[in-house]
């Protein structure tokens, strides 16, 4: 080991560590590995653990147990395949596959948790040694010879607790987050069913019975074609418009830059206008819940297997359409159409999507669904942003504290 200035040291983690690489029984998906009460570590379970992993998707099996290699209470782990560089510190009964090594019989002046930060802090270094073939992957020997810096016991413990504290920062605002988007779920089914009502809209208690439930008997039920039309313009102009892309919850995004990278093609004069107001929805692929609401721009392109329409005005608000046409019951719906159509070819063309039924308050109990609705989505990007902001001062606190730019008083 180097001394450095301040009392740090230059470390690789083979000097503090030692690093088991983990081991998969064969073949994986063989029944008899699993079913047990010994977690079997996934990326997934890394990812989401808020550093101590204490719950796991699978269970392994004593036979699984025994082909594979366990971890314990106290010990970290690290991936280095395919998602390189996610760390955690192990906190239940556990194995770790293949994809993941394990630090082990750490030395005694090196305190867990500051481990685990600075594990964390070194990703980037992890994922850039992995970036060769067609997936990313590091080995055990990379691991063991990279260097980290350690200051002494007493200051990596106050170091890890400041830290610590953001992370339970995090935490809650994650708990909160999904509090509020079960509420919403619930919400969703109660309002957009006709369960919950406003008082002052309410004509009869009487319902009317429908293949997907019971809606309210004053309420409509009709086609969506009855409210809306098909709208097909191509880009034969050539204009210039940024390429849209939808996704399963985000609705219709500015496709650059949610991939990343262009998915599109050069050429898009097949493609197809969708102006703001509008909704466009992906014809092969409805049944995953790819329909999304134009309202980012004046005007912008698709890809020609989308399907594009608008409503009717002062017939039905779009923002309780979109709510009704994003739920779980209508992706369901759109799957069994898709299956159920002429050509069956998993595809729902607006003939047969313009045939599916919709339940259709008047318009003013539309609009006060929606606002309801509404409300609920901007307390939950509201918390969002909260949590995004505690994520960037935890970054900023980490590249300060961990490279000694700030000292701590111990």
């Amino acid at each position: 080991m180097t001394e450095l200035l301040h009392g740090w040291k230059r470390v690789l983690i083979g000097d503090i560590a030692h690093v088991k690489r983990g081991a998969s029984p064969r073949p994986i998906r063989d029944p008899r590995w699993f079913g047990g009460d010994v977690g079997w570590v996934r990326i997934a379970d890394v990812t989401s653990s808020h550093v101590y992993l204490r719950k796991t998707t699978d269970y392994l099996s004593p036979l699984g147990v025994a082909k594979s290699v366990r971890v314990y209470p106290g010990e970290v782990i690290l991936s280095i395949a395919a998602t390189v560089g996610e760390v955690a510190i192990i906190d239940m009964a556990a194995c770790i596959h293949d994809g993941f090594v394990a630090l082990k019989n750490l030395a005694s002046d090196v305190d867990t948790r500051y481990l685990y930060y600075v594990l964390l802090f070194n990703q980037p270094t992890f994922k850039k040694a992995g970036q060769h073939g067609s997936q990313a992957n590091i080995n055990s020997t990379i691991v063991e010879d990279t260097a980290l810096y350690l200051p002494p016991l007493p200051e990596q413990r106050k170091i890890a607790e400041i830290l610590s504290t953001w992370d339970e920062a995090i935490a809650l605002t994650e708990q909160l987050i999904d509090a509020l988007e079960r509420r919403k779920k619930g919400l969703m089914q109660r309002l957009l069913t006709g369960a919950v009502r406003f008082p002052e809209y309410v004509r009869s208690n009487d319902v009317i019975e429908t293949k997907y439930g019971d809606i309210p008997a004053d309420w409509g039920y009709v086609p969506i074609g009855e409210v809306a039309r098909e709208v097909s313009r191509k880009n034969d102009g050539g204009r210039d418009l940024t390429v849209l892309s939808c996704t399963k919850y985000d609705g219709l995004v500015d496709s650059l830059e949610y991939f990343g990278r262009q998915i599109f093609s050069d050429d898009t004069s097949t493609y197809k206008l969708v102006a703001r107001g509008q909704f466009a929805y992906a014809t092969n692929h409805i049944e995953e819940g790819s329909i999304g609401y134009q309202d980012l721009y004046d005007c912008a392109l698709i890809s020609p297997m989308y399907t594009v329409f608008e409503t009717e005005r002062g017939l039905i608000d779009d923002r309780y359409l979109f709510k009704l046409l994003k739920t779980e019951l209508y992706r369901h719906i759109f799957e069994v159409s898709t299956s159920g159509t002429v050509n069956r070819r998993g595809s729902l063309r607006w003939n047969d999507f313009s045939r599916i039924h919709i339940p259709l308050p008047p318009l003013h109990e539309q609009q006060a669904i929606a606002e309801v609705l509404e409300t609920s989505d901007q307390e939950i990007k509201l918390v969002q942003r909260q949590r995004d902001a505690l994520q960037q001062q935890k970054k900023g606190l980490m590249q300060r504290l961990l490279t000694g730019q700030v000292r701590v008083k111990v």
